[in-house]
């Protein structure tokens, strides 16, 4: 079992969205749990740019190893946004 702790810019609930689309479910309103896997969110101190405050989630996910790089591929797709 590993776990890893990543940030986000993202909002929490919009993290806990994409991990129940990963096949999680929620268990309350910062856990999401799924198969060889558990994920805990949690906000953190926003980043202040100027005048622009983006939000921040704490991710901590705990699972098998092989199952948790699979989820973070495809969380990585999930989270990238492109310009325009």
């Amino acid at each position: 079992m590993v776990t890893e702790v990543h940030e986000y810019g993202i909002p929490l609930w919009l993290l806990r969205e994409y991990l129940e689309e990963l096949g999680g479910e929620a268990d309350g309103e910062n856990r999401v749990v799924g198969n060889g896997w558990t994920a805990r969110l949690s906000k953190t101190e926003p980043v202040k740019l100027g005048s622009l405050t983006i939000g921040r989630v704490r991710l901590e996910l705990k699972g098998d190893p092989d199952t948790i790089e699979r989820l973070k591929l495809d969380l990585h797709m999930k989270t990238i946004r492109g310009g325009g």
